[in-house]
């Protein structure tokens, strides 16, 4: 793969990750309970699971390779690190809205149930993401070594990885906020806490290490052929511990460093197939990698087309009343998946020829909307 083409397998993972994603949440949101017991859903749920490890594994691995040129001015706190720290604001700011129980803060502060409350301080997969960036950022900031950045941030994988079990055991609200509690585990509706979440942007992050040694040393090929092994490797020992040698034992850890494993494992053999897919492709573009470039946009416009109530005061989910079967989500998946395929290459040629409007039009759009949200 040539040098000027940027790490394409990786905005083919974080792409299709996305697009997987459109159907995840229909399914979640619109398929009629019974068919969850059809033979089917636990292959469909299984691969659904793997969204959320490669949209995060992907981004830590991203911006870890975004870090290697301008760190010198990263550590002067110029310019170069308050756009780095506004864009993952951005990504944190979007991953909370997107749980608002009101679109209004009068609303919200005349509505401080627990359920609400609950809803507005869920911990999603943007919220993983950008905290995960923010260590990333500081920690390359102030680790000057490369050798001890790349160390630590092993260490750390480890460590979120061996006291998950145990942090799940403990109502963190009763010490904390419940803003800081969530982060933890899952006792308050937090549908992915740091712990153990946060391992799969660190371990993307880590893995950015090895593709930037086979770049500078011409082995990319080598590279891709040792994820498509160790992966396979991974995969094949987490499933067999899991399934085969103790499952009844690990049934009652949760979560378990294999559960990470399995799916990390899938992971780096995904990353290596499609760095052989794409190695002998000039200048390939597809709408995967469009929606890859435009991966905040598309995943903040899907999720309020199936949950915010725009469609003559109802949302998708009240149109479909949680009753849809196989073919009707398939049919509501297909026409998301195709607009959200529209939007990412139309917004991606736009910033493409005016970069300057785009920029502007996106700040008008986040100020106003928040303009809205507090005076409502």
């Amino acid at each position: 793969m040539k040098l000027k083409n940027r790490a394409l397998f990786i905005d083919m993972l974080k792409g299709l990750a996305l697009i997987v994603m459109v159907e995840v949440h229909v399914v979640n949101s619109m398929l009629l309970p019974a068919l969850r017991e059809s033979w089917w859903f636990p292959s469909l749920n299984f691969i659904n699971g793997l969204v959320a490890p490669s949209f995060s594994f992907a981004s830590g691995m991203v911006f870890v390779l975004s870090l290697q040129k301008g760190v010198d001015q990263l550590r002067t706190f110029g310019k170069e690190f308050w756009r780095k720290l506004s864009r993952v604001g951005l990504v944190f700011f979007i991953g909370y809205s997107l749980h608002l129980p009101y679109y209004s803060l009068t609303k919200i502060f005349n509505n401080q149930t627990q359920e609400n409350l609950n809803s507005l301080f869920t911990v999603d997969i943007l919220q993983i993401i950008s905290t995960g960036l923010i260590v990333l950022l500081f920690a390359r900031i102030f680790i000057k070594s490369e050798k001890r950045f790349y160390n630590f941030i092993l260490i750390l994988t480890a460590i979120i990885l061996f006291i998950s079990p145990l942090l799940w055991k403990i109502d963190f609200a009763n010490y904390l906020p419940l803003f800081f509690a969530n982060y933890f585990n899952k006792m308050h509706g937090s549908l992915f806490p740091g712990f153990p979440w946060w391992a799969f942007v660190f371990s993307g992050a880590y893995v950015a290490k090895y593709y930037l040694e086979a770049k500078q040393n011409n082995s990319e090929k080598a590279f891709a052929r040792k994820m498509i092994i160790t992966g396979s490797l991974f995969y094949l020992i987490s499933v067999v511990i899991m399934y085969v040698l103790f499952p009844q034992e690990l049934a009652e850890i949760i979560p378990n460093p294999f559960f990470f494993l399995e799916r990390f494992g899938l992971i780096l053999l995904s990353l290596g197939v499609f760095w052989f897919y794409l190695n002998n492709k000039e200048n390939y573009s597809s709408l995967i990698l469009d929606v890859s470039r435009e991966s905040l946009l598309i995943y903040w416009v899907h999720l309020q087309l199936i949950y915010r109530e725009i469609f003559w005061g109802k949302s998708l989910i009240d149109i479909s009343q949680r009753n849809y079967n196989a073919v009707q989500c398939l049919l509501v998946t297909t026409i998301l998946i195709v607009l959200m395929l529209i939007l990412a290459k139309v917004w991606g040629n736009l910033k493409s020829k005016y970069p300057a409007y785009c920029r502007w039009l996106t700040a008008a759009v986040l100020i106003i909307g928040t303009v809205i949200f507090i005076i409502r």
